[in-house]
């Protein structure tokens, strides 16, 4: 009989969040215990994106069984703003915990970025005989630069993640254009690079009626909503959709942006939407409700912050095609949002940071029932056959065996410190 490989998967977020990288991290965990691996994670306590450790949890280590993969999960310091220096301290300790952890030792481990500092502290402690995999969903320094960061810390943070994804056996990135800049910019061999994309983690099931969800929230029939679903952090630049829905007050359009979620950002956008009318915030939802107030909007919305280009690719994407709605993006022409929904055919793009032009073609698909479902269409034929759960997570499980195989090869040797010894 065949002895189960051994992967450790270290992630600062797992379920029950339900946005952000939680999704995918938990449903590659999943995915690959029944695929007859062993797997185990270790993650933070739920925290985000309210930035507070959730109600019943927070001991300083805890172990639990989780829809069938072992879970430990570790306390670390969660700053109710999180920028600067308290943001990279929340990384650190975390990075710090799993230094110090102890558990069995793997046959691989997978990181995965976000976050980059957690990562990379984790790393100083695998040796190289045991098979280092870390999965990129966003690019720290290119983050750092496109949200204005100064140079002196872009560098730093530039030398850091070079350091981390030239030390790993592979690297698996999201986006070919993730790939490209690896290689071009921080030095990663392009063999030791691996693409494979993500999926949405939106479970297929029977939606409530359509109108009994709008009028849940209020929406009425003859009004386009303009739902963005998602973290409200500082790369999201969410003050275009305030000041576009500012323009449809004064135009007193048929309109309702709608912006749902949690993060950073959230109670000085409620501050600055004060008095619009046309805007509307709401907290972020479980996965069934989640779903329900996707297919119930007209128009589903992205906007990236002026300058932000590269840095990520929206995970919200894959569960706005799944939808079958419309995508509305506000972004940078050129960059790597704008090439995933030109690939899909699935939506309209404007300059980020004009809220004129958000507004407008906002109100051209309002107008246009038929291009709003042909372009919602494309975006569901485009995630069945491009961004679907089981080609990742098959991909992934080829990645990991072909590892371990080449590991045990060469010839494992004991880690350099705890992280991985056995307890």
């Amino acid at each position: 009989m065949t002895t189960p490989l051994r992967i450790s998967v270290l992630g600062l977020n797992y379920v029950p969040e339900h946005t952000g990288i939680a999704p995918y991290t938990s449903g590659l965990a999943m995915g690959l215990t029944q695929r007859d691996f062993s797997v185990h994670t270790f993650a933070a306590h739920p925290h985000y994106p309210d930035w507070a450790v959730s109600e019943g949890y927070g001991a300083w280590t805890s172990h639990e069984q989780l829809r069938g993969v072992p879970l430990t999960r570790f306390r670390h310091y969660v700053p109710s703003d999180p920028r600067g220096v308290r943001r990279l301290a929340s990384e650190i300790t975390f990075g710090l915990r799993l230094l110090f952890a102890s558990f069995d030792r793997p046959d691989v481990i997978l990181a995965v970025s976000p976050s980059l500092f957690s990562t990379a502290i984790a790393a100083m402690g695998i040796r190289r005989g045991t098979p280092f995999v870390v999965w990129v969903q966003d690019i720290y320094s290119l983050g750092v630069k496109e949200t204005g960061g100064s140079r002196a810390v872009a560098s730093i943070v530039e030398k850091v993640e070079s350091w981390l994804l030239r030390r790993a056996d592979r690297v698996v990135v999201i986006h070919e254009r993730f790939a490209d800049y690896l290689c071009a910019s921080l030095g990663v061999p392009r063999e030791r690079i691996e693409v494979i994309r993500n999926w949405t983690h939106l479970r297929e099931s029977a939606l409530p009626d359509r109108a009994a969800t709008r009028a849940q929230f209020g929406w009425s029939s003859d009004e386009t909503v303009v739902l963005h679903a998602g973290n409200m952090g500082v790369k999201q630049g969410l003050e275009n959709v305030i000041d576009a829905a500012r323009i449809a007050d004064e135009r007193a359009a048929r309109v309702r942006f709608v912006l749902m979620g949690n993060g950073s950002e959230r109670d000085s956008l409620a501050a600055l939407a004060m008095n619009v009318k046309r805007v509307e915030i709401i907290p972020s939802q479980e996965d069934e409700l989640f779903a329900a107030m996707l297919d119930a909007a007209d128009v589903l919305l992205v906007n990236e912050k002026p300058g932000v280009s590269g840095m990520a690719v929206p995970s919200k994407l894959t569960s706005y095609f799944s939808a079958a709605r419309p995508v509305l993006a506000a972004t940078d022409l050129g960059g790597t949002t704008a090439s995933e929904l030109n690939a899909a055919s699935a939506g309209v793009i404007v300059n980020a940071g004009e809220p004129e032009a958000l507004f407008e073609a906002a109100m051209e698909l309002a107008s246009d029932v038929e291009r709003r479902h042909h372009l919602g269409r494309n975006g569901r034929l485009y995630r069945e056959t491009v961004l679907t759960a089981e080609t990742a997570i098959e991909k992934f499980a080829t990645l990991l065996t072909r590892l371990s195989n080449a590991g045990a090869r060469r010839g494992k040797s004991s880690l350099k410190y705890p992280v991985g010894r056995a307890s």
